[in-house]
């Protein structure tokens, strides 16, 4: 890893036919005193059959499987606040150890060393930031040939601050890479045999029918208005399929579903179901489903599928680009979490927060996998849905005069910033048609709102809303392609909201 300088006192995954990675077990003998140092406050009851599974599927103790819970609980909302306060230093992090006892984070700047340890993390300094990273991989993405397949899988590996291609022929791969015109340092081209492929064949992680033969596994339960339901993946059905219970009676409907490109659907269900904020975990018990905070690179999580049911690992990276003989998909979340075919759709889950549903992978839980996840916050602004929680289901949030847009954001500027929207990267249409921006911001500010189109090489500016006050919005009919929201502060500071709607 390029790097001017390293901080840090703790101490690769080869990509072969889905290898199970071990984290060896002892390896820090300090299980007894975190364990001890934690507070009443941060005292984690781990969900029911979590601790057992981590223990299993890591190869940890029962107190080392618990202390990383414990570690995970206490470090994530650090990662979080570092990572806003780096802002475009920020260059990603990651939990170091068997018991995720060490938080990593990486930026580009030496000047964010005190605040990093401050805050009780390592600190990494390292050439390229994470948007730098982001976009050199969006090129890739857009540039690399789908046939003859160069390419298996593509992300930002953090740890290496690079963007790692995993590749069948290295070699030629490497030679297609220099022709992009990408900088080559930033880029590692690694031999793998893996060759993905979608896991096929009202509790997350049940069986679902699609039609008389299909069988995959629902993701998370989730309301849309008074209409009940569940998001599962895309590639297990289109909108207007019908779908049976793991019982085989009726059950409900495809609303909406995307593959290739994104892996997601969501299915309305009828009033013989009623919907519960748990995940099955494989033991004739459940997981509660608390919220959906995203978990940090390195923490641990666990997947419940109709097939394979409850089995855990670790989140490895994140923004994967994945090749399966349909097309490729984008925004992946890569985990060393075993699956087979039928557990597509199904939950995955970081203690009690959902993170994404199955899409693919390769490998078996015989000898191990990788296996890829949908991010559940992508699905829900889509379709414009609501997890269903422990804590309720509280009506959306006020968003001013953007009002009923399936997809909104939040943010906030200074006077002359700007901000990529969605979450500073993009979105992608399957369709032509219209694309709907609206921005709203406090009285006294001038925002202004961009539309751009990835056109294989950069993102020129589509359509431009820059009136003279706080609120802004965007209409334009465009064909199927990458889109992202530019939202610029040319005078004043304010909170902001953006909601789109996209064909």
């Amino acid at each position: 890893m390029p790097r001017s300088h390293a901080v840090s006192t703790g101490c690769a995954l080869a990509i072969t036919a889905l290898s199970l990675a071990t984290i060896p077990a002892g390896a820090e003998g300090q299980t007894a005193t975190i364990a001890a140092a934690m507070t009443a406050e941060t005292t984690l009851k781990p969900p029911p059959g979590m601790l057992e599974a981590l223990a299993r599927d890591l190869h940890l103790s029962s107190a080392q499987a618990q202390a990383r819970l414990l570690n995970e609980a206490r470090l994530t909302p650090i990662a979080a606040q570092l990572s806003k306060r780096l802002g475009s230093r920020f260059a990603g992090t990651w939990l170091r150890g068997g018991s995720a006892h060490t938080l990593v984070v990486a930026t580009t700047s030496a000047a964010d060393i005190p605040q990093i340890l401050a805050a009780g993390a390592n600190a990494e300094v390292v050439t390229r930031s994470l948007g730098e990273l982001a976009a050199i991989k969006t090129k890739l993405d857009h540039a690399l040939p789908v046939k003859p397949l160069v390419s298996s899988a593509r992300y930002v590996d953090v740890k290496r601050n690079k963007v790692v291609i995993l590749a069948p022929k290295p070699d030629e791969t490497q030679t297609v890479v220099e022709g992009i015109g990408v900088n080559k340092e930033a880029v590692l081209v690694l031999p793998s045999t893996e060759v993905a492929q979608p896991l096929y064949d009202l509790v997350g992680g049940n069986a679902y029918y699609i039609g008389t033969a299909s069988r995959c596994s629902i993701g998370f339960p989730v309301v849309k208005g008074t209409q009940s339901g569940f998001v599962s993946a895309g590639h297990c059905g289109k909108a207007g399929d019908t779908t049976t219970g793991f019982n085989r009676v009726a059950q409900g409907v495809f609303q909406g579903s995307t593959f290739p490109g994104s892996d997601y659907s969501w299915i309305a269900v009828n009033s013989g179901w009623t919907s519960q904020p748990a995940v099955d975990n494989g033991e004739g018990g459940t997981v509660p489903v608390a919220g959906a905070r995203v978990a940090i690179e390195g923490a641990s999580v666990c997947r419940s599928g109709s097939t394979t049911d409850w089995h855990c690992g670790v989140i490895q990276q994140r923004d994967a680009s994945v090749t399966y003989p349909q097309g490729t998909i984008y925004q992946l979340t890569r985990t060393n979490v075993c699956a087979e075919p039928g557990d597509s759709g199904g939950s995955f889950i970081s203690i009690d927060q959902a993170q994404g549903v199955t899409s693919g992978g390769s490998g078996d839980c015989s000898s191990g996998g990788t296996t890829y996840f949908q991010p559940i916050g992508e699905i829900l602004t889509a379709y414009g849905l609501t997890l269903r929680t422990t804590a309720g289901n509280p009506p959306p949030p006020v968003t001013g005069t953007c009002t009923g847009f399936p997809s909104t954001y939040t943010g906030s500027l200074t006077n002359g910033q700007s901000a990529y929207q969605p979450r500073g990267s993009y979105y992608h249409s399957n369709a032509t048609g219209v694309h709907a921006g609206c921005l709203d911001a406090n009285d006294g500010a001038d925002f202004d709102l961009y539309l751009q189109k990835w056109n294989g090489r950069t993102w020129p500016t589509v359509a431009t809303s820059d009136g003279a006050g706080p609120d802004e919005k965007i209409t334009y009919t465009g064909t199927a392609g990458y889109y992202r929201y530019r939202v610029v502060s040319s005078s004043g500071s304010s909170p902001y909201t953006l909601g789109y709607r996209k064909p």
